[in-house]
Order: structure tokens, then sequence, then C-alpha cells
């Protein structure tokens, strides 16, 4: 990954407080990209304990995060970030290899990568 991703500061905060209640202290970040959503493609988080041999392994605020070998083209360069607000809080993906993305904001298309959207 050339520019790679990039988690800022509250999103790296609360990815640890996750893990911590979760119990997955020590584990893996993983960020995926799976078929689906009204776009064509959407995002993936979760843990995972062990990085597969086609893993890029990247690490930030003390996380260490995997990306298959595959999803890495298509993360490359996106910004991970946590906003709170008055409704809540959520993660935010911020992708520059998007061309169109979906108004519930987890799908999304790129150019090299167009998936067969379906219904929001």
């Amino acid at each position: 990954m050339n520019e790679e991703l990039q988690l800022t500061e509250a999103a790296a905060f609360q990815i640890k407080e996750m893990m911590k209640h979760n119990g997955e202290e020590g584990s893996f970040l993983r960020v995926a990209v799976k078929g689906g959503g009204c776009s064509g493609l959407s995002y993936g988080m979760g843990f995972e304990q062990e990085a597969a041999e086609q893993d890029q392994l990247l690490e930030q605020f003390g996380i260490r995060i995997l990306v298959d070998n595959q999803d890495a083209p298509i993360l490359n360069g996106i910004k991970i970030d946590y906003k709170q607000s008055m409704m809540g809080g959520g993660f935010t993906i911020d992708n520059p290899n998007a061309i169109a993305s979906c108004g519930c904001g987890s799908s999304f298309r790129t150019a090299a990568n167009a998936g067969a959207p379906e219904n929001c």
C-alpha cells in the first residue's frame, strides 16, 4: 500500500475501547472490502487473532491493522475516523478511490472494481 490507510486519533481511541470492552486486547484490526451494498462494495472491520499469509500489516496508534493483499488497492489512501454527535457515534471512511457512494454511507464503487449494486 503506497499511501496506506490512515486511522485518526479518535478512531484509534474508539477501537482500543472496543477491544478492551470485548476482551480483544492484543488482537489485530481487520479492515476489508466485500461485495454488496447499494453501490457494489462495502467496508468491513473486525478483530482477528492471527494474520494470514496474504495480509499486509500496518500499525498506527498501537493498533495492528491487517489488510488482505486483494483489498489493498481499493483501501489505499482511505482515512478512518470516528465521529460523535448528539445522535450517537460511528466510524466514517473517506476513500479517495470511491467514484460513487450510497446515501447510507457504507457502500461505494471504484472505477476499477464496480461491483453489482443492490438496494440500500
